[in-house]
């Protein structure tokens, strides 16, 4: 796909840049050079690659999963105006 100059100065204007007439070959060649890219990646057959979420093979290192606090809960709600089986009433506020 090749751009014209009256293409990119529409894709200028939508992207609020100011092109001047000079810039336009410029710009017309970088764009068609992006869009060459684009179609040489699309030729590529990815038909056995799994999709990947990184591009290296990273694992990232994570602590246990266990608790390392105290429970403290029977303190907490000590001062709460009113809790029941371990949860926090509050008063609706929603109708």
């Amino acid at each position: 796909m090749s751009l014209t100059l009256d293409q990119v100065a529409r894709i200028a204007h939508l992207a609020r840049l100011e092109v001047t007439p000079a810039e336009s070959d410029a710009v017309r060649d970088k764009l068609n050079g992006i869009l060459a890219m684009i179609d040489e990646l699309q030729s590529i057959d990815t038909a056995g690659v799994a999709p990947m979420a990184h591009a290296q093979d990273l694992a990232q290192r994570l602590r246990d999963d266990a608790v390392s606090e105290v429970d403290r809960r029977a303190a907490y709600q000590a001062v709460a105006p009113e809790t029941e089986a371990g949860l926090y009433l509050v008063p609706k506020v929603i109708e």
